[in-house]
């Protein structure tokens, strides 16, 4: 089956899901049971709905390119200031980028 296929027959069982639900509020009443199923059942409705209108566009399956983690050893002259030559550990912007020092 195909992903098309699979949402038609969601689509298929949510409909009669909310039929169902229609013809127990007629018989039990309009009590907030029944009335959390139907705003339950009318959800499933509309993510179903969402769901087959994103399948059916052409880029739908198209997931971004995965994002390269170099397990090289962190470069910690990337904290280090050169034009500050008073600064012993480098950057130090209120507390941040000190090696030795904790934010208060």
């Amino acid at each position: 089956m195909s992903v098309r296929d699979d949402l038609a027959v969601v689509q298929r069982c949510i409909d009669d899901l909310c039929r169902t639900v229609g013809r127990l509020e007629q018989e039990v009443g309009d009590g907030l049971d029944v009335r959390r199923v139907r705003t339950d059942a009318d959800h499933l409705r509309e993510s179903i709905g969402l769901l087959r209108a994103s399948a059916a566009e052409p880029g739908a399956a198209h997931r971004p390119e995965p994002v390269v983690v170099s397990d090289a050893p962190y470069d910690s002259s990337l904290w280090t200031n050169p034009d500050e030559a008073n600064e012993r550990d480098g950057l130090d912007d209120e507390g941040l980028g000190a090696r030795d020092r904790h934010a208060p």
